[in-house]
């Protein structure tokens, strides 16, 4: 048995997806279910058994002898949000619970963490555990992934396979529900269908050019391989970073979507709001050289192809996976 949290988000349903086509049926999914427009992102694939997250510590008690892995992905994901509550009671005080329970009965853990640990990344995007103690967040939810992360490393008793995994700018199919959170991938083909155009933020720092801001981008795809890697392997527990090691630029970006939506690129510059130019990321790129010494060794799927995949794929035909 095989227990996925968040499994009616994002992430957690194309996992869900992967592990159905690659044979595994037992799954029970962890989530608030009650929303609505999530329901198309785990209604179509096969489980044994739906829990809602509230009663997920006391269930997994229960029936902890029948758990051959638990991933752990559920959490509260908006960047916007600055109640520290909210992040101290879903992803910090209730990820704690998890750990502890999997630690206690020896199932092997992998965990969301998130590359909003590394902040302005004025320490670098490293996740050698030296550096963790170091990182600065930007915002609750940030700091609500790095306590995690600190927590976790300080811990004397662990399970006997772990990973923290932070996730870099991830992409793909069943982003739909995710609003003003979902990617910029999923924004740029939203706009270029409404309007022809793709707004991006004008640069406001000498010596980068207006959309040459570079964020390290990951299709779902790729990034569900590293976690299925983690559950056949279990070995070399840790934190790793799960991007692509490599900074693409919104521009390439914007140019990618609409070339894979066969229109010229029409892109207007509009300043970046005021309120967060201060903290705005210029650049962002995984070091991915842990995950490669770890065994790790598939390529990653190139921006404009992983693009290309998902817009005609996907968002062109409004379909789910």
């Amino acid at each position: 048995m095989i227990i996925i949290t968040g499994a009616a988000g994002f992430i957690a349903s194309n996992l869900v997806a992967r592990l159905n086509s690659e044979g595994f049926r037992d799954l029970v999914l962890v989530d608030d279910f009650s929303r609505s427009d999530k329901q198309k992102n785990f209604s179509s694939h096969t489980y044994t058994q739906l829990v809602h997250r509230d009663d997920f510590a006391e269930w997994l008690r229960g029936h902890q002898r029948f758990a051959e892995f638990v991933f752990h992905l559920g959490a509260r994901t908006d960047t916007t949000e600055f109640d520290h509550r909210v992040f101290e009671k879903l992803n910090l005080n209730y990820s704690k619970q998890v750990f502890e329970i999997c630690t206690e009965f020896g199932i092997p853990l992998v965990y969301a963490s998130s590359a909003a640990c590394y902040g302005m990344g004025e320490h670098g995007y490293s996740d050698d555990d030296a550096v963790t103690p170091l990182l600065k967040p930007l915002n609750p939810y940030g700091e609500s992934k790095l306590a995690f992360d600190k927590w976790v490393l300080a811990q004397e008793k662990k399970p006997y396979f772990w990973a923290g995994v932070r996730f870099f700018n991830v992409f793909g199919p069943n982003e739909y529900h995710k609003g003003r959170m979902a990617s910029v991938v999923w924004h740029a083909y939203r706009q270029i269908s409404e309007t022809g155009k793709m707004r991006l933020f004008r640069s406001h720092k000498p010596g980068v050019a207006d959309g040459n801001q570079q964020r390290d981008f990951i299709y779902v795809n790729d990034a569900v391989d590293v976690l299925l890697f983690f559950m056949l392997t279990r070995k070399n527990s840790g934190i790793y970073n799960l991007g692509t090691g490599v900074a693409n630029t919104y521009r390439f970006l914007a140019e990618s979507c609409f070339g894979a939506m066969s229109q010229a690129a029409d892109i207007e510059f509009i300043d970046t709001p005021a309120d967060i130019r201060n903290t705005y990321q210029y650049y962002t790129c995984a070091d991915m050289n842990k995950l490669r010494l770890a065994g790790y060794n598939k390529a990653f799927t190139p921006l404009a192809e992983a693009i290309e995949h998902y817009l005609k794929d996907y968002l062109i035909p409004s379909k789910y996976l």
